[in-house]
């Protein structure tokens, strides 16, 4: 046997390199909120991605409309902390939608790739809700609401609307945007005019428009991008976030709960719906 057979036994011999696949499918808000993306549903997800031996890299992969900034920023926090940790790179890809809290999960990668028509962007902060004061007084239901603090309630949706509490509001997300801009600047340093005010509007762009305005560092799926890289034989290792579990009375409207906290859920999940449909989803 010569030199070469050698190489070549020596090559069969040789494991492929693995690329863990984390998937942000849906609304990112709190646990507490059914079928939400947030920290609490994907930690134990994200810990394991990153123990996986042969690790070469770690891709998430994103469909989101957004949704909370803090649980956003959470989930970023954890991702970037194992990621330097074990000096392992993350490739972020968008599928249909990475846009507002989507993106901002997104800017975890190192780099990020989308298809040319997905739509990402939506840098902005936007609050949604709905009034049931009326509602609730048909149904025969008494809002009683006491506090301590001439400010301890903003915008309860089962009493009017007040315009300081909508003040108070423009205040908080005026300075939620901000954040976001500095994420997004500090993130994408060098890749996009720092001086474009635009990025900033809330806009959605195409994956080819992110592109040009160097939201994003090219336009790919997961499985073409990853073989490119790593080669034909990389491993392509899933990783499946707990989902929680809801048994029929759960299901069954009015059943183990006032009927006020089902028209909450009701507006919730009316609410998750309207981001997706934004975005034609």
């Amino acid at each position: 046997m010569n030199f070469h057979d050698y190489l070549n036994v020596e090559r069969l011999w040789q494991r492929p390199p693995v690329v863990s696949v984390l998937r942000f499918e849906g609304v990112i808000m709190p646990r507490s909120r059914r079928g939400g993306v947030s920290l609490a549903s994907h930690a134990a997800a994200i810990e394991k991605a990153f123990r996986v031996s042969r690790l070469a890299a770690v891709a998430i992969v994103i469909n989101s409309p957004g949704g909370s900034p803090v649980q956003s920023a959470l989930l970023y926090r954890r991702i970037r902390q194992l990621a330097d940790e074990k000096r392992v790179p993350v490739v972020a890809f968008a599928e249909d939608v990475a846009a507002s809290g989507g993106y901002w999960l997104a800017l975890a990668g190192d780099e990020i790739f989308s298809e040319e028509t997905s739509l990402l962007g939506s840098i902005g902060v936007i609050s949604a809700g709905f009034g049931l004061y009326q509602l609730i007084g048909r149904l025969g239901i008494e809002r009683r609401l006491h506090t301590a603090g001439e400010r301890k309630s903003l915008l309860d949706p089962f009493l009017p609307e007040d315009a300081a509490d909508i003040e108070r509001l423009r205040a908080l997300q005026q300075d939620i945007h901000q954040s976001f801009k500095d994420h997004v600047r500090a993130r994408r340093a060098g890749k996009i005019n720092d001086g474009d005010e635009s990025l900033f509007t809330g806009d959605v762009l195409t994956g080819r428009m992110a592109l040009d305005r160097g939201l994003i560092d090219g336009i790919g799926e997961l499985r073409a991008v990853m073989r490119a890289r790593y080669g034909d034989k990389v491993k392509l290792r899933p990783v499946t976030a707990e989902r929680r579990r809801w048994t029929v009375l759960n299901r069954v409207p009015f059943i183990g709960r006032e009927p006020v906290s089902r028209i909450a859920e009701l507006a919730d999940w009316i609410e998750a719906r309207l981001l997706w449909a934004r975005f034609g989803l």
